[in-house]
């Protein structure tokens, strides 16, 4: 199966990539949207910059994408981009199917599903609906390094930026989202992360906190 991923170099889609090469696909690419707006409905904003070194840590090429980031373009804008890159034989030539990091948005996973049908090619969610509490252990036990880049929720002051989450500092975050009534798993934008280390990686990403 030829593959690529959708990253923004956080914690989920990371995993989603890795998820793919426990499968034995090809990983075609990683896919950076860049957004060029303020805002975006669909995609991750900041620190995304991150995924073109983690590319090199995998060893994975390296895709980058503009997009307006407007709820009513920013699907089609993505359409048009790999339908041009596969037209021109580009790298993502083969493309079969495109693998997400979602966890509970409906609204994030039926454009994208929408947008595979129409590339004909299959759409993969692994972290769907995935237990919070036992994702996070999990992405802490298997050695993913996972920093915080922004929080945005009460209860998260700007001590977590730059935090590297461990088995005890995910015990802090846990209490706090209980106390708080946020998501642990930072699904409702609570708080966003850049991935510095993980299973498929040659190497720790150096990175400013």
């Amino acid at each position: 199966m030829r593959v690529a991923i959708l990253s923004s170099g956080g914690k989920d889609s990371t995993y989603a990539h890795w998820w793919a090469t426990l499968q034995g696909w090809d990983v075609l690419a990683l896919i950076r949207c860049k957004i060029s707006d303020s805002d975006s409905m669909m995609f991750q904003i900041p620190a995304t910059d991150i995924v073109e070194k983690q590319c090199i840590a995998s060893n994975t090429e390296y895709i980058e994408f503009l997009l307006s980031g407007k709820e009513d373009l920013e699907i089609d804008e993505l359409y048009s981009e790999i339908v041009n890159n596969i037209s021109q034989k580009g790298i993502l030539e083969g493309l079969e199917g495109l693998i997400t990091g979602a966890l509970r948005s409906d609204y994030q996973k039926t454009r994208i599903e929408r947008m595979c049908a129409r590339l004909n090619i299959k759409s993969f969610s692994p972290l769907w609906h995935n237990c919070p509490k036992k994702h996070m252990s999990s992405l802490i036990d298997e050695g993913f390094e996972i920093m915080i880049s922004s929080v945005s929720c009460n209860g998260l002051d700007e001590s977590w930026l730059g935090k590297v989450l461990c088995v005890e500092s995910y015990k802090d975050l846990e209490k706090l989202a209980s106390k708080f009534r946020f998501n642990v798993d930072g699904e409702g934008g609570e708080y966003e992360t850049t991935v510095i280390n993980a299973p498929h990686f040659s190497h720790t990403i150096e990175c400013k906190k």
